[in-house]
């Protein structure tokens, strides 16, 4: 998910949008940013408030989610010689595109069609 800041708000949506899509968790690994605990925070106090008995805890480790912060190794490697973006709507669909070519790269598709033939299905 691509925000415009990395703050309370930002993080409270992520982690709900997270937990809607993929169930609630006993733990989360996040890094040391503030964010990140206030939103767990914030999500705890929503999932207490429609009676869910389970509480969420959070580890702090820069280092057990390195394996899913390795996938952004793409990412930085593709917009670190464009030094930025002008714009949030230019990030967001260049970064969008980016991740659109490592799914066909790594077959995350359904079919089991050729990386080309993806492509052309996608755009077409």
């Amino acid at each position: 998910m691509l925000s415009e800041r990395r703050n309370t708000a930002a993080a409270t949506k992520f982690f709900a949008n997270a937990l809607s899509n993929n169930g609630i968790p006993l733990r989360i690994v996040i890094d040391k940013s503030g964010a990140n605990c206030a939103g767990t925070k914030e999500v705890n106090k929503m999932l207490k408030r429609f009676g869910c008995p389970t509480k969420i805890s959070t580890v702090k480790s820069k280092y057990l989610n390195n394996i899913i912060e390795q996938d952004h190794r793409f990412i930085k490697r593709r917009t670190r010689p464009m030094m930025g973006f002008k714009s949030f709507d230019s990030a967001a669909r260049t970064l969008e595109g980016i991740e659109v070519a490592q799914m066909i790269r790594k077959n995350q598709f359904a079919s089991r069609a050729s990386g080309f033939e993806q492509f052309a299905a996608l755009a077409g």
